[in-house]
């Protein structure tokens, strides 16, 4: 009983509906799934799409002829004489991939403590793009600059008394850009992360005639757990002594990854890269939003890896998961990516015509 104005009034409970089988009272004027009912309506709205334009597809080359050699760590990628590079050169031509990058196994041999096979106008890179450019002179060919395929301490640098010499390895990584650029090199890349190298390459290659030949920096490149796989390819996993922070980015700081950038555009770069990938979807955003400039990611080796080794254990649909990464790094800014899966993904969006 309640009491109203003095007077008992009585409280009945109000009569029990069937819930079963009565509608809830929505709104559905508004029904966002009419533009997922079917493929032909997903595809017309679809906000971001990957092409094969998008792709950049690293390679790794090695001594020999005829030889592809399994890289363990990386199921499904494997070191490369010149003449298979070449191979691989034609095979990403017809998949309409417009650009691919290469990475050196240096042999333990050729390796020093100044990183001079770096230099070497013959050495593996120099033979590999020569060779590539020979037969197919419209492919983009990328080349990495830095020392750390080429060092016997499996650094990017120069040392001396446990100090990194950072001017005197940027005179160096100059030299290393100037020897890819002779060789027909269409993209300089430097990923060593010496404060001033862009510009310091940018001077050297416009003196010597190379005006046209583009760089893209490595801006935002951090100390990550997830390079393992690449070290094994080219040599370095056992070499390397220490670590990377040094010079490499604090995986936590986003801010500084914008002030990278920023010098790196205004040192001269063309295009600028994220590394790694997925996790720093962020950062690939705030870079693109901030400068507008042409800005790629690096799906390194460690996700790659992870990925198709999940995909061989049954863990997870490899193909697909392939695909939505790849998707995540348009959605996030890139304009394009590095990825091991590239070859891979130009055969997928080929299928789907």
């Amino acid at each position: 009983m309640a009491i109203k104005f003095g007077r008992p009034i009585e409280m009945r409970e109000a009569p029990r509906r069937d819930t079963a089988t009565v509608a809830p009272a929505l709104d559905l004027r508004v029904r966002p799934r009419r533009n997922r009912k079917a493929d032909w309506t997903r595809r017309m709205v679809r906000e971001h799409v990957l092409t094969t334009d998008d792709l950049i597809w690293p390679l790794f080359v090695t001594d020999g002829h005829n030889r592809r050699t399994a890289v363990a760590s990386m199921p499904g990628v494997e070191r490369l004489s010149v003449d298979q590079a070449v191979r691989e050169a034609e095979r990403a031509m017809k998949l309409e991939i417009p650009c691919i990058a290469l990475f050196p196994y240096t042999e333990p041999s050729l390796r020093d403590e100044q990183g001079s096979e770096a230099l070497n106008p013959d050495n593996l890179v120099c033979q590999s793009v020569r060779a590539i450019k020979k037969e197919f002179p419209d492919i983009g060919v990328l080349c990495d600059v830095a020392l750390d395929p080429f060092t016997s301490h499996g650094h990017g640098w120069l040392l001396q008394d446990g100090r990194i010499l950072n001017d005197e390895t940027v005179a160096v990584l100059v030299r290393q850009a100037l020897v890819q650029a002779e060789a027909g090199c269409d993209i300089i890349a430097p990923s060593d992360m010496m404060d001033g190298r862009v510009a310091a390459i940018r001077d050297g290659l416009d003196r010597a005639g190379y005006l046209d030949v583009q760089i893209m920096a490595y801006a935002a490149k951090y100390a990550s757990a997830f390079y393992g796989p690449f070290r094994d390819a080219i040599g370095s996993a056992k070499t390397l002594t220490g670590d990377k922070r040094t010079y490499q980015m604090d995986s936590a700081n986003s801010d500084e990854a914008l002030r990278e950038v920023e010098l790196d555009i205004a040192e001269g770069a063309d295009m600028v890269m994220v590394k790694p990938g997925m996790p720093y979807l962020d950062v690939l955003r705030r870079v693109k939003d901030s400068f507008g400039m042409p800005t790629f990611a690096y799906q390194v080796s460690g996700e790659y890896a992870m990925i198709a080794a999940a995909g061989q254990n049954g863990w997870l649909d490899s193909e697909r998961a392939m695909m939505e990464s790849l998707i995540a790094f348009k959605r996030a800014g890139a304009d394009g990516v590095l990825t091991y899966f590239a070859a891979r993904a130009a055969e997928k969006l080929r299928s789907q015509g």
